[in-house]
């Protein structure tokens, strides 16, 4: 039995929300059993993962990620994510459709922001990270959204990821200045850009 419990943990990539868990025939008590004999190990309220699995690279945006899948990762969280900024973020900054309920958790930290429907769904990609499936809005888009909300990170940060972007990355500018547009941007931005082309 045990056996089959672990497999249906490795079928899913070693880890299982206990909602997934309970549809897949694992019962509350189960679980509790194989965290109890060190099989398993709760990351977070609600989420198990294989305890032999390796390290987690990502485990705030891993944690975030399972426990609300609606999200996307965007702001200065994205930005460390590409590789664009030298901010160490102190909470994992996520985007959740306007009208609906911010995620609440102990740990890690989330700062959510309403987005527009255009501005949610726009330029979001799918990131496997130690094999579970990551929403985080490309650089442009993410970009896009630092210029939004400026005033609450700061023009310094955005002008930073925005040279790293250029020396690092591919530059977009049809990118930046569509989603620019999307986010209602893109007369802040342009200047900017312009000085970069």
């Amino acid at each position: 039995m045990k056996k089959t419990l672990e497999k249906i943990f490795r079928e899913n990539g070693g880890q299982l929300r206990m909602s997934e868990a309970i549809k897949r025939g694992i019962s509350r008590y189960m679980l509790y059993n194989l965290r109890d004999k060190g099989i398993i190990e709760q990351i977070s309220r609600g989420v198990y993962r294989l305890k032999d699995l390796p390290p987690i690279g990502n485990p705030d945006l891993i944690t975030v990620s399972l426990r609300f899948p609606n999200s996307v990762v965007c702001l200065v969280s994205a930005l460390s994510f590409h590789g664009i900024t030298t901010q160490i973020p102190h909470s994992v900054s996520v985007a959740i459709p306007r009208r609906s309920r911010p995620p609440s958790l102990d740990f890690p930290p989330v700062q959510s922001h309403q987005f527009s429907d255009d501005a949610y769904t726009a330029g979001i990609e799918m990131h496997q990270i130690d094999g579970v499936a990551v929403k985080i809005y490309n650089m442009e888009k993410t970009l896009a959204d630092c210029f939004k909300f400026r005033n609450k990170i700061g023009m310094d940060v955005v002008l930073e990821a925005l040279k790293l972007y250029r020396e690092r990355k591919k530059f977009e500018l049809t990118g930046l200045i569509k989603y620019g547009k999307i986010c209602r941007v893109e007369s802040a931005m342009r200047p900017y850009l312009e000085t970069l082309v």
